[in-house]
């Protein structure tokens, strides 16, 4: 999904125009205006941001739906380091 039809939906999920998300990133409405119109890529400070407004940070933004690398982490980080070692191995063999 591009950039800017992920912002998209994440304004419309919200129920957000986009004056409101403006306000809410505290950025000028003629600047999100500026990306739909000529469809560019914002900045990164930009996206930053936006994401701000969202409650995201740059990384859950670009998470692919699906991907649950956190859950998993999380996961492995209550195990006993023997089971960490054990995984660790196991994921060796399967690369």
């Amino acid at each position: 999904m591009e950039v800017l039809e992920k912002i998209d939906k994440l304004r419309i999920e919200r129920g957000w125009s986009i004056n409101y998300l403006a306000m809410e990133s505290g950025l000028t409405q003629s600047t999100l205006n500026n990306l739909y119109s000529r469809k560019t890529e914002p900045k990164i400070s930009t996206l930053r941001a936006i994401c701000g407004a969202f409650g995201l940070t740059l990384s859950e933004f670009f998470r692919e739906e699906g991907d649950n690398t956190d859950e998993i982490a999380n996961k492995i980080s209550t195990l006993s380091k023997e089971s960490k070692e054990a995984i660790l191995q196991l994921l060796k063999v399967l690369k």
